[in-house]
């Protein structure tokens, strides 16, 4: 692997690029490349593949966007069609649909006086006008594979004459799981042709995508893998997880904020914080990967506009958005991968622009604070926010108790329940049972059981047997008058508790008041 290094101390005229190209680039306002762009573009017009890491909003776009749309512009195709179809001769892959669409918005700018013709495709849109754009003459297509892969199974779009393949934001691509979608659109490409691969981190893995990609290429890096820009001024802020919707609110209203984009970890997270910040009467939207492609597409152009000042958006829009000059970005929860960090606060400070990142951190999300502070080899600056300060001493919340679980003892000065309350009444209950014989007392027992459950009689019979005390025969039988002259020496609600009772599901003894039913 061959590493170039070229003094950035040159103008874009000095590269050597067509005259079409410099008018487009003087009309953007630019005249002298980024250190990404004076190392890349000299590569990339030689021939030969690449691959390049440069920060994020360090210009890397237009670092493999220039000297493409020259190459194109100054030599034949070099896979013509045997029908004498014109074949798309670049194709850029992207991981996320706003990244896709930033990137062709800048092949637009940059080529606007050549006659070059692109295109976009990504999903979550209709497929059918991506269907006729591809049936007319096209020189360059920027896609995000999944849709890509759709219009190669329908058989919409032609690879065969692909001269330039870059891979932009590569790393996020392998994230992302599209490692099987790359390959197969590989396998759809010519053999012969030039490999750019584009990255704002540089990993490990991507260095062995390389190695089965890349034919002898090129090496250019501008920073230390995974660092973020110098220009961020990055703040750190203590506070509870609870109190983090009220204090972005009291931030952005305190320091008058314009403009500030807000990343959240999820998206009923993004949802909840735009909805807090709306009722707190400050404008703002959110922006996921569940929300439909016009409405990111629209919340996306309020928020250039100025619009709307605050845009909430999840990781999704954290390689996409390329707004110039973004002044503020404010990590409402870190993300658990270290390197998005990096690309998050990337949002501000690009090229050449000063910014701020906040990150809000609490005391569960410290771990992730080492790991991004170990990462970018910096600490982060921590600064307590008044009224917002976390508790220098958590105290500990008391446990949770169960459905039917009883406190300890001693606690709170709460007794368990059946101690204390309940001793007289089991002092009665003994006193009703003591004066009767045995196998009423068992019946007692059975009774007392049976009272506890709701009552299941077909006929619709009364509860504690008071229909089958009704009906019983009232003869002056000896045993009837034992039980008479014991009954009168208890208590009435003794009396009504020594009354024989048919407990719930259990048989009925065939001898006692059964009469001949059954038989």
């Amino acid at each position: 692997m061959n590493t170039e290094v070229i003094t950035p101390s040159l103008a874009f005229t000095d590269l050597g690029l067509v005259d079409p190209i410099l008018r487009a680039i003087s009309d953007a306002g630019y005249t002298t490349p980024t250190p990404i762009q004076a190392k890349a573009i000299p590569q990339v017009l030689s021939g030969g593949d690449l691959l390049a890491g440069a920060q994020t909003g360090t210009g890397k776009t237009a670092g493999f966007t220039l000297p493409l749309l020259h190459m194109l512009t100054s030599n034949p195709p070099k896979h013509p069609s045997a029908s004498g179809k014109s074949l798309p001769r670049c194709l850029i892959l992207t991981p996320t649909r706003e990244l896709a669409a930033q990137v062709e918005e800048s092949v637009k700018t940059y080529g606007k006086y050549l006659a070059l013709k692109s295109m976009v495709i990504f999903g979550g849109v209709s497929i059918n006008p991506q269907i006729r754009s591809l049936a007319k003459p096209l020189d360059i297509i920027v896609a995000t594979p999944g849709r890509l892969l759709d219009h190669a199974s329908q058989k919409t779009v032609d690879l065969s004459g692909i001269e330039i393949l870059v891979l932009d934001e590569a790393d996020r691509m392998l994230d992302m799981g599209f490692i099987r979608d790359i390959k197969k659109i590989l396998a759809m490409l010519p053999k012969q042709r030039q490999n750019l691969l584009f990255s704002a981190t540089f990993s490990d893995e991507i260095k062995q995508l390389s190695d089965g990609l890349l034919n002898n290429p090129a090496f250019v890096e501008v920073a230390r893998r995974n660092t973020s820009s110098e220009l961020v001024e990055q703040t750190v802020h203590l506070v509870r997880q609870a109190h983090k919707r009220d204090l972005v609110s009291y931030l952005i209203k305190k320091n008058d904020w314009k403009q500030v984009l807000i990343f959240t970890r999820t998206k009923h997270g993004a949802n909840r914080l735009a909805d807090k910040l709306i009722k707190d009467g400050i404008p703002a939207m959110a922006i996921h990967g569940n929300k439909s492609q016009n409405a990111r597409t629209k919340a996306l152009a309020d928020f250039k506009d100025g619009s709307i000042p605050v845009l909430v958006a999840t990781d999704i829009a954290a390689r996409g958005l390329d707004i110039d000059q973004l002044p503020q970005v404010v990590n409402f929860e870190l993300p658990n991968v270290p390197e998005d960090y990096v690309h998050r606060i990337g949002r501000t400070g690009r090229a050449g622009s000063s910014g701020s990142a906040i990150s809000l951190v609490d005391e569960e999300e410290t771990k992730f604070l080492k790991d991004i502070e170990k990462l970018i080899k910096r600490d982060i600056p921590k600064v307590k926010v008044e009224g917002f300060e976390p508790p220098t001493k958590i105290e500990p919340e008391p446990p949770r108790l169960f459905r039917g679980q009883q406190p300890n003892r001693g606690q709170a000065g709460i007794k368990p329940a059946g101690q204390g309350q309940n001793k007289n009444t089991s002092q009665a209950r003994n006193q009703r049972t003591d004066g009767l014989p045995n196998t009423q007392r068992n019946e007692q027992k059975t009774t007392n059981s049976s009272n506890n459950r709701p009552s299941n009689n077909r006929n619709g019979a009364q509860p504690n047997g008071q229909k089958a005390q009704e009906n019983r025969p009232r003869g002056n039988s000896p045993t009837g008058n034992a039980q008479s002259n014991s009954k009168q020496n208890l208590s009435e609600a003794a009396r009504h508790q020594a009354q024989p009772q048919q407990p719930l599901f259990v048989p009925k003894s065939p001898n006692r008041h059964s009469g001949n039913r059954g038989r």
